[in-house]
């Protein structure tokens, strides 16, 4: 028997139990649907967090004080990790291929201008922070590049905290209040938004000096430096960690490369992209099960039939083939009504929740209908076996 005329075989007898057939082919469809939505709003998360992270530049190495991982000694002893200082950065800033760095310290404290207060975000940055990180001085201009050892008291406001603090006012060389101390303003940035629930625009930036004795700190929380694009990260870091080493004695910090932080990042989110798939592809189970009772119900209804295509010269292969066909079509056009939701439900959640990020990835679609026939084909193998094997004589008495 040819395949075309099994292929034609395989959809009259789908047709000929159209409600039955939906039913069945619906459960594929749910299962699918759910894979593609799933995914969609996973891969949607995916691309907003790596967005979020390379919105500042992907040639960032960031030093913290204190070493990862496993340290000698008994717990409760004082910790004797030597913290950064406003040298180690001035240190770092004459490595080779280093671009810019800027030793950072953050806190929250009162805002206090013209009878306003607020309180919120104070950061203590270098200089060349807004260039590092990509960001814009709307009015005025940034930090001025003073001694740390004479650092002078102004700040750069984010457009928030200017907005709540001035206004529509003119905000330059207005003083504000910050702890007991009395700033200027020489900047207001332009918008940035948030980063990691981080308002970065109700944020005050002044001086690392000044931010250390604010929160009566020695060292400073972190420090980030910029290298030249095209240069390999693990050269610059190799350097970085060389030098500070034999400023410390020892190693005790922990240097993180953004090409590290985004690969590190990347695998768990696909990890979980994946995972939330499988989730998904739980119900395709459920479809397989509706299309091994179904056509095991078809086989036994259609004895006699297939009796009398046996007694005609049908071949065993050919019965088998036919089953199989009607169970990989059922499988089959489940798999694409599946796919039509699932991204028509993902279209509409992003119309309906613009902040909710979605993007369908159409490899999944595509995995998602090879695994649907795959289903099918496997699901149908039983019925179509026990249908090969059926006595033609005992199936034309059973007519």
């Amino acid at each position: 028997m040819r395949w075309a005329d099994l292929f034609q075989l395989s959809l009259r007898a789908l047709s000929a139990q159209r409600l039955r057939s939906f039913l069945t082919l619906l459960g594929i469809a749910v299962g699918i649907a759910a894979v593609i939505l799933l995914t969609a709003i996973g891969e949607g998360l995916h691309r907003f967090v790596l967005q979020e992270f390379t919105q500042f530049g992907t040639n960032i190495i960031k030093l913290t004080p204190g070493r990862l991982g496993a340290r000698g000694g008994p717990p409760g002893l004082p910790s004797t990790t030597r913290e950064l200082t406003l040298d180690d950065a001035a240190v770092l800033a004459r490595v080779p291929f280093v671009t810019g760095v800027t030793p950072a310290v953050s806190g929250n404290s009162e805002i206090r201008a013209q009878g306003r207060v607020r309180r919120t975000l104070v950061m203590g940055v270098g200089p060349q922070m807004d260039r590092m990180f990509a960001m814009k001085v709307r009015s005025g201009h940034f930090l001025p590049p003073d001694d740390a050892a004479s650092a002078r008291a102004l700040v750069v406001l984010g457009a928030k905290l200017k907005q709540e603090l001035f206004g529509a006012g003119n905000a330059l060389g207005q003083r504000v209040q910050i702890g007991t101390e009395r700033y200027r303003v020489i900047g207001v940035m332009e918008a940035k938004g948030q980063f990691l629930g981080v308002d970065l625009d109700d944020t005050a930036y002044i001086p690392t000096a000044r931010a250390l004795a604010l929160y009566n700190r020695d060292g400073v929380m972190e420090i980030n430096l910029t290298y030249e694009e095209g240069v390999p990260a693990a050269r610059v870091a190799a350097e970085v960690k060389r030098r500070m080493v034999n400023r410390h004695g020892r190693e005790d910090f922990t240097l993180t490369t953004q090409e590290d932080m985004l690969a590190s990042l990347s695998n768990i989110l696909d990890i979980l992209t994946a995972a939330v798939g499988v989730l998904g592809g739980i119900s395709l189970l459920v479809g397989a099960v509706g299309i091994v009772t179904i056509m095991t119900i078809a086989v036994a209804e259609r004895t006699g039939e297939i009796g009398l295509m046996v007694a005609l010269g049908a071949t065993r292969r050919a019965i088998l083939g036919l089953f199989l066909g009607e169970a990989v079509a059922l499988a089959a056009l489940g798999g694409l009504l599946g796919l039509a939701i699932g991204a028509g439900l993902a279209q509409l959640a992003a119309l309906l929740l613009p902040a909710l990020p979605v993007s369908t990835p159409w490899h999944f679609a595509l995995l998602a209908e090879a695994l649907a026939i795959l289903i099918g084909l496997v699901a149908g193998v039983m019925p179509a076996r026990t249908a090969a094997r059926l006595d033609p004589v005992e199936a034309l008495r059973a007519e």
